[in-house]
């Protein structure tokens, strides 16, 4: 049978419902994609883009067990929508109705029915406007699936000039500049170092990761001279994970690192910051990109950028569908990679 993923459509406003029905008719073959949103607009929506489309519906993930899984159609677990969908403009009245979305995404997954979740971009503002807080689908998914931490990775399939994968996993996230270095210490490093070791086994299929980490400081810290984050948190923290097995490397100089001589070795780059790695990767993959949630019960990958309202409100057909692509496949091999692993596959 084929791995059957969720894909939740996100803010119904932007590219996200378009790139999702593109994406998901394009490796109906290779998966069971699940499109998670509103049935009645997902239908209009497929119409316009390619009436060769054809959609199902389901009400509850459970009745996968008993739905037909056939190549001549998608299967949309129906969550409706509170108001109509004007195109490159959002609705907080549908705040609600776009994170319930999420939610039975999260619960099959949880339950099984589903064997990763993939996941179109959100407006933060749609949701909070709508008197919900809401940070991200990272927090979120970490929230509702009980789990302490999490970290956030992003993947590129091949840089500029190797075929070998850019991975940025980030020490710290949404975090002022100046908030930065007092949240850094040794047990987060710790943590960060073995959910990253733990899930590149796990759910990519590597032996024996190779984490290489950046420094906070210009030059990593130059000795104590710019800074001791390296000498007395970053470098003990290192020192430790090899204790317990981790391959990890440095603290490198964030302003070299990035080079085909060390990232060659490397199965992971853990930055301090989000502004210090994802730079890199963005420039040598935007598009392509993939965002990963490591340490969660569950496979989720996303998009690596947002929801596009002016690209949407101009019109259909002009959503890049590249970084959706490569969100679902990443999925597929993690999937395929964890049942390696278990020995399922």
């Amino acid at each position: 049978m084929k791995p059957v993923l969720a894909i939740t459509v996100g803010e119904p406003a932007g590219i996200g419902p378009e790139i999702s029905l593109r994406c998901a008719w394009q490796l109906r073959q290779v998966c069971m994609p699940v499109l998670v949103g509103d049935l009645h607009f997902l239908s209009q929506l497929a119409n316009q883009i390619d009436p060769a489309i054809t959609l199902t519906c389901i009400d509850h993930a459970d009745q996968l067990k008993n739905a037909s899984h056939s190549d001549h159609a998608l299967t949309v677990l129906h969550s409706p929508l509170s108001v109509p969908v004007e195109v490159g403009r959002c609705d907080a009245r549908n705040g609600k109705a776009i994170l319930a979305t999420l939610d039975l995404a999260i619960d099959g997954a949880q339950q099984g029915y589903f064997d990763a979740i993939v996941t179109a971009p959100l407006q933060k503002s749609t949701i909070n406007d709508a008197g919900i807080p809401f940070s991200g689908h990272t927090e979120y998914l970490a929230e509702r699936t009980g789990t302490p931490r999490v970290v956030m990775m992003l993947a590129s399939p091949k840089t500029a000039t190797s075929n070998r994968p850019l991975r940025v996993a980030l020490a710290t996230t949404h975090l002022p500049l100046r908030d930065v270095a007092d949240a850094i210490h040794p047990g987060l490093l710790d943590e960060i170092m073995t959910i990253i070791a733990d899930d590149l086994c796990g759910k990519f299929g590597i032996d024996h990761p190779v984490i290489l980490v950046a420094g906070l400081n210009p030059h990593a810290g130059e000795n104590g001279y710019l800074g001791r984050e390296e000498l007395d948190i970053i470098g003990p923290a290192i020192e430790a994970a090899k204790l317990r097995g981790i391959d990890a490397r440095g603290p490198y100089p964030a302003d070299t690192l990035f080079q085909d001589k060390y990232l060659d070795q490397a199965d992971c780059v853990l930055a301090m910051y989000h502004d210090q790695g994802l730079p890199v990767l963005k420039y040598t993959s935007f598009g392509t990109g993939v965002n990963i949630t490591l340490g969660l019960p569950i496979i989720r990958t996303s998009v690596d950028h947002g929801t596009a309202l002016d690209v949407a409100k101009r019109g259909l057909g002009l959503a890049d569908t590249g970084s959706m692509l490569a969100a679902i496949e990443v999925a597929l091999d993690m999937v395929n990679a964890v049942g390696a692993v278990s020995g399922e596959a």
